[in-house]
């Protein structure tokens, strides 16, 4: 019937309820009459019963509704992830019972679920902190969340300082593409995935260096060739080396033996070229030390005192190798001296978790700088090719990254410019 057809469950009830003790009310007035009671004991009776059936349904409809009530705070709990809230049935058994019990189930599933997902989420976090790669979290609002201790090198100062912080206040912009990150001095691939952590979507960027990469690929072809060469080399030299010293010890001609003893010290030359460039970019084992500024400065200027050479330092340590950081300064001021340089201006500063080094010199430049840290490669007539890519390699060992430009013009030379991760 369609009287019966309601909207809500707690409208169903009162009309079914309604509707038996208006009928219930009727039956029993009609009894009241026929048994001749006077129409004051009937209203009397029938207000009593009224009451009576009225509580009855009010109580009925209470207990009902109270099992639907308690599921409900139980799936607000489950809303919010509170997982710990369980709802108790008015009812031990039946189908009430068994859906606060289903209603259960699915609470403990969900929180062995969070739990995993927390577990995942930990495991993200701590394995973001172990990679050297720059890595940054982004939460649905496209606000820093999160980064580890690589976001410091590439963006100048420790994340939480840029906290919150929009993907454009880094300098990021998004493109068709993808995110792209310009105006860094270097190539990066910034690849990026979502994961849910707390309920919400997050955003991970992760950074390659690709210039990185490309030049571990050359270096690693160069490696590839030098080790084919010097295999070659090494075995046409050894005879030819032994040769010429067993001519030299039995000849008697002054003229001869000068000319095999020449013979005789190109091939250790030669001998000891390849042996250094074969090791050139080979993983070194280097100690990280704290290493006071002004100390080093002044042994510097006892390398150097026949040269013009300055310093202006901000920053009392220096963390790096000691033997390693200072071959790749005297490399770098040799060559700026061999460059004609009348005087070299050395800056050492901090800007965040970083060292910033620039060494600028007045000398006359070079006019191509592109194949600075190319292996084998020169300017100079007695040059190897070797120095700057062993500078290269020592300080992107060191976690740093270096760089070499020719000075806005008027001003002549070069600027090198170094940056170094700071130990705590």
């Amino acid at each position: 019937m369609q009287i019966f057809k309601s909207k809500s469950l707690n409208t169903y009830i009162s009309t079914i309820l309604g509707s038996f003790a208006v009928l219930l009310l009727f039956f029993i007035a009609c009894l009241l009459v026929v048994a001749h009671w006077q129409l004051w004991n009937i209203g009397l009776a029938l207000v009593v019963i009224g009451l009576l059936l009225f509580t009855g349904i009010l109580r009925f409809k209470h207990r009902v509704m109270s099992s639907f009530d308690r599921a409900l705070l139980h799936i607000e709990a489950v809303k919010v992830e509170d997982y710990n809230q369980y709802a108790k049935s008015e009812f031990k058994e039946g189908v009430t019972a068994h859906f606060h019990n289903e209603l259960t189930l699915l609470s403990e599933k969900m929180q062995t679920h969070k739990s995993q997902y927390d577990q995942h989420a930990l495991l993200l976090y701590q394995l973001i902190d172990q990679l050297d790669t720059p890595m940054l979290v982004f939460n649905q609002k496209q606000k820093l969340t999160y980064a580890n201790a690589a976001f410091s090198p590439l963006f100048g100062q420790p994340w939480q300082m840029l906290r919150l912080a929009s993907p454009k206040l880094l300098g990021l912009v998004q493109t068709d593409k993808g995110w792209i990150l310009p105006n860094k001095g270097q190539q990066w691939h910034v690849s990026q995935s979502d994961f849910i952590d707390s309920g919400e979507r997050h955003q991970l960027l992760v950074f390659t260096n690709i210039d990185s990469a490309i030049r571990a690929s050359q270096i690693n072809a160069w490696q590839q060739i030098i080790r084919v060469m010097g295999h070659e080399i090494r075995n046409s030299l050894t005879p030819v080396s032994s040769l010429a010293e067993s001519l030299e010890s039995h000849s008697k001609s002054p003229r001869e033996k000068q000319a095999l003893a020449v013979i005789s010290q190109r091939c250790h030359h030669l001998q000891d070229f390849v042996n250094r460039y074969s090791s050139l970019s080979q993983t070194l084992n280097l100690d990280i030390q704290r290493i006071d500024v002004t100390t080093f400065v002044s042994r510097l200027k006892g390398l150097f005192t026949q040269n013009n050479l300055t310093f202006f330092h901000k920053s009392k340590w220096l963390w790096a190798d000691p033997t390693f950081i200072e071959q790749v300064f005297i490399n770098l001021l040799k060559n700026a001296f061999e460059a004609d340089a009348t005087q070299v201006k050395i800056e050492i500063s901090e800007r965040g978790q970083a060292s910033l080094i620039n060494i600028i010199d007045d000398g006359h430049g070079l006019a191509n700088t592109d194949n600075l840290f190319v292996p084998l490669f020169t300017t100079k007539q007695q040059g190897q090719g070797i120095g700057l890519t062993f500078c290269r390699n020592i300080i992107e060992q060191h976690g740093g990254v270096i760089d070499m430009k020719n000075n806005a013009l008027p001003a002549t030379g070069m600027t090198v410019s170094i940056v170094l991760p700071m130990s705590s």
